[in-house]
């Protein structure tokens, strides 16, 4: 597959400050993991895989329901399935890793609940999440005091950076999916490549979505486009259920693009009452990971013709080409059958990452964790792609370079990586399909 490198043109601080974006859910656990029942709170449902009361435990903080459940029903499996192996192989600092999961729904109030449940009762030194980042902004605020790990495989808001710059973390938050800083950069080159010279907004009004439109906007117009609703954005409200007004005003003043950033279960609704009104006719669409998933341009639906509404529609999400990505591949058709999601790689690496920083820090504590995870995952010592052989590694006292299903994961100070991105288009048939990769380095 063709990969275009992309310039960063653009300061990455100066695109970055003042926006926050999303990420993805969480399929059912494999059939070997132990399922020692579930507990309901208010804010989330729980389910605890066992193992040693005396080992490292870790959570996960993913949506399985809410807006992007259909994006994270992907993703989900990939957790317990990393535990299953490390557990398979001798676990972490001589004993099984245990994980409590959990569904944030996509929710901040939810997550945060979520998070302190995790932190306080359950006293987990890590946790994989969230997906979107408005649920990782707030449980970032109880991971950090309560010293917990938070690895994000999907949270891919610039804000992030620019708090870890400020020590707003401590050194708790990291993420295996790269900043909408390049995302962004991606989707305006491409708008570019594509000839487009008008291009209109409408996004979902919350942290992704904002801050996604400022940064597209913002690199967009210095490579001579023109956003046409600048002075009068189209933000809608992540619980309206009609989007008429939306849709008529965001296809309003002939734009020959419309950049779409939402997510699949609102964005469906909205994408469908703006073809119903005709206006979608002629007009490119663009649209990001949020929506991404085999069975959103199902939930768009079908005009009279019978054809797929979204047919043609183009997007970018984070991509994985990792040197572990064939091998993560072929475990999960073995042990779940099919292939993985989106976001399913980088779900992965978070939980990898976690579980050989506690082996190389030699205790199952957060404080450990946190203390070693970017040297295992951009450090100096033997590359590794396969978890049990980091393990083995660590606990001779050697040290390791984690390369990852997602990509090399190298985390650098700000917990920040560098990933690809793939292109992708809706065809006649309903299905999506990658015709593309764009880096941005």
């Amino acid at each position: 597959m063709p990969r275009v490198n992309i310039a960063l043109a653009l300061s990455v601080t100066t695109i970055a400050s003042g926006f926050l974006l999303a990420g993805c859910p969480s399929p059912n656990p494999p059939d070997s993991a132990a399922n020692n029942g579930s507990t309901a709170t208010p804010a989330a449902n729980s389910t605890t895989t066992a193992s040693s009361a005396k080992g490292l435990k870790i959570g996960s903080l993913l949506p399985t329901t809410g807006d992007l459940a259909s994006i994270g029903q992907q993703m989900v499996g990939s957790v317990p399935l990393l535990v299953d192996t490390v557990n398979a192989c001798g676990g972490v600092n001589g004993e099984p890793v245990t994980l409590v999961q959990v569904d944030d729904q996509t929710d901040p109030k939810a997550g945060a609940a979520g998070m302190t449940k995790l932190a306080t009762l359950d006293k987990v030194a890590g946790v994989v999440g969230s997906f979107a980042s408005s649920v990782s902004t707030a449980a970032v605020s109880v991971a950090t005091p309560n010293k917990v790990m938070l690895v994000s495989p999907g949270s891919t808001s610039p804000v992030f950076t620019d708090k870890a710059q400020k020590g707003d973390f401590k050194g708790f938050w990291a993420r295996t999916a790269p900043p909408d800083t390049y995302q962004a950069l991606a989707l305006a080159q491409l708008a570019k490549k594509k000839g487009f010279k008008r291009v209109s907004t409408v996004v979902i009004n919350n942290d992704y979505g904002v801050g996604f439109e400022k940064a597209f906007v913002q690199t967009f117009e210095k490579l001579g486009g023109t956003i046409v609703n600048k002075d009068k954005p189209i933000r809608y409200d992540p619980k309206a259920q009609t989007f008429d007004t939306e849709a008529t005003a965001a296809f309003a003043g002939k734009p020959e693009a419309v950049l779409a950033v939402m997510y699949a279960e609102t964005g469906s609704l909205f994408l469908k009452a703006a073809y119903q009104q005709g206006v979608t006719k002629g007009v490119q669409v663009m649209l990001t990971d949020g929506v991404k998933s085999p069975t959103f341009p199902e939930q768009v639906g079908k005009g009279s013709d019978g054809k797929y509404i979204l047919s043609g529609a183009i997007g970018t999400v984070p991509g994985s080409d990792g040197k572990a990505l064939t091998a993560f591949n072929k475990l999960w058709q073995e042990k779940k059958g099919g292939v993985p999601g989106e976001y399913a790689p980088q779900a992965w690496d978070a939980a990898a990452l976690l579980t050989l920083a506690a082996q190389a820090a030699k205790e199952n504590t957060g404080v450990g964790i946190a203390n070693k995870i970017r040297e295992v995952a951009s450090g100096t010592g033997t590359e590794v792609t396969d978890v049990c052989e980091g393990l083995k590694l660590l606990k001779e006292g050697k040290k390791i370079n984690y390369q990852g299903a997602s990509g090399n994961v190298d985390v650098d100070a700000n917990g920040d990586v560098v990933g690809v991105y793939d292109v992708w288009t809706v065809g006649d048939d309903g299905k999506i399909k990658v015709i593309d990769k764009v880096s941005p380095k």
